[in-house]
């Protein structure tokens, strides 16, 4: 290397090549541009979701078919855990519930029972077309095919059966939620409680379906 073509100085401009010109105002790279600190609300809030989306923990409700594509997630192979996700045996203990399968009315009032007694906040994942739709059994008098009239689903996975890189991916797309703030059903259902007790007792007359009181 000829050390006589190196800059003297760190101000001087090598042959060839050209200054650039004045950086945007939407840069924080400029000379006069700073960088604000967020609002403190702003900042707790976004760490409280970086937090919460790394540390999902689930309980699932499988009714059919579909709770069999969850076991491969805690193996080696897929390792669901690598990314903050841990199965839980009961709600107290869960911040997301995982539906799988088609839901009967029988089933639907212990869904129920299981999301209100989750601490907020929470989500729900319908995995699989049968808990989506109905799927098969989507005109059959006992079969729910429209989840979303009577819990708040955040993210739906679609498939039948949707394999396990599907489910991880699905997981990905609520943590990205999350972090970003988006992923309220727990809230909207707390804002819209009556109109959801409303479409549950409607589908379920019989029965003595308490208020959301924890």
């Amino acid at each position: 290397m000829d050390n006589t073509k190196l800059p003297v100085h760190p101000g001087s401009i090598p042959e060839g090549s050209k200054p650039h010109g004045p950086l945007g105002r939407g840069c924080f790279l400029g000379e006069e541009e700073v960088p604000e600190a967020p609002k403190l609300s702003e900042a707790v809030a976004t760490i409280k979701n970086w937090f919460r989306a790394n540390s999902l923990w689930v309980m699932a409700y499988g009714t059919g078919c579909g709770s069999i594509e969850l076991r491969p997630l805690t193996t080696a192979r897929f390792d669901m855990e690598r990314f903050g996700i841990a199965m839980r045996p009961t709600p107290r203990q869960s911040n997301v519930l995982i539906i799988s399968g088609y839901l009967a009315v029988k089933s639907l009032k212990r869904v129920i029972r299981a999301y209100e007694q989750m601490p907020s906040p929470k989500w729900i994942v319908g995995l699989g077309s049968c808990t989506i739709n109905g799927g098969m059994y989507w005109d059959s008098y006992n079969t729910i095919n429209r989840l979303d009239l009577y819990l708040p689903v955040d993210v739906y996975i679609a498939g039948c059966m949707p394999r396990p890189e599907a489910l991880l991916e699905g997981f990905g797309y609520l943590m990205r939620r999350i972090k970003k703030g988006e992923a309220n059903g727990w809230h909207h259902y707390l804002e819209n409680l009556e109109w959801y007790k409303d479409n549950q007792k409607k589908l379920i007359p019989h029965d003595d379906l308490p208020d959301y009181n924890w």
